[in-house]
């Protein structure tokens, strides 16, 4: 269950108090029944790996705001959700009177498509940690496997094989899964092994 107290509390962090409603507008977006795997219970995993790698941010809070709202928007019948969820995210900033941190923010949020590496430390370390499921053991992986496909029930299975290869072999040609080094050696071997295990089941 996401955490108001603590919603608030990095507002007070960032310097400003979070935008009325913002919690109630996150908490139903994520609690929405055709989230199988893009909910709560990503952003709280997401949350949890901060807590532990903190210090590998430069600006902690910022991270953790992307990271809160990195899937604020999520319709997997669009192709802007990252961009949306930038955009809502940046109005909070500026209903806050935080609007100088909204670049940096959108940066973050934007390198969630993972199209390319980005170039800033904290905008890698939310990727990272985005991507912290692929690192995880052999049944965790399957089940996140399995909810991506419920979210895309609507897509017939020839044509959702043929989505997911792609992005999963797009990940595994990337030269690095993780670009902080303590999380590196700790799920890229793993990851590397759940992501050659799918593309393999989606192609036989």
């Amino acid at each position: 269950m996401l955490s108001e107290t603590r919603w608030n509390g990095l507002w007070h962090s960032l310097g400003g108090s979070a935008p009325s409603g913002s919690f109630a507008e996150l908490d139903a977006a994520y609690g929405d029944a055709g989230r199988h795997y893009h909910g709560a219970a990503h952003i709280e995993a997401c949350l949890g790996h901060l807590d532990r790698w903190c210090h590998l941010a430069g600006d902690a809070a910022l991270v953790e705001l992307a990271l809160w709202t990195h899937d604020l928007v999520y319709d997997t019948r669009r192709q802007d959700n990252e961009v949306a969820s930038a955009e809502r995210a940046c109005q909070w900033l500026e209903e806050a009177g935080l609007g100088e941190k909204a670049p940096a923010l959108r940066e973050m949020i934007l390198a969630t498509c993972h199209q390319e590496s980005p170039a800033d430390a904290d905008a890698t370390l939310v990727v990272d940690i985005d991507l912290s499921i692929l690192g995880t053991d052999e049944t965790v992986y399957a089940a996140y496997e399995a909810a991506v496909r419920r979210e895309y029930a609507w897509v017939p299975e020839p044509l959702f094989r043929a989505g997911r290869a792609r992005l999963l072999r797009q990940l595994l040609d990337a030269p690095v899964l993780y670009h902080h080094a303590p999380l590196a050696a700790q799920w890229q071997v793993p990851a590397r092994r759940n992501l050659q295990a799918a593309l393999a089941a989606l192609e036989a």
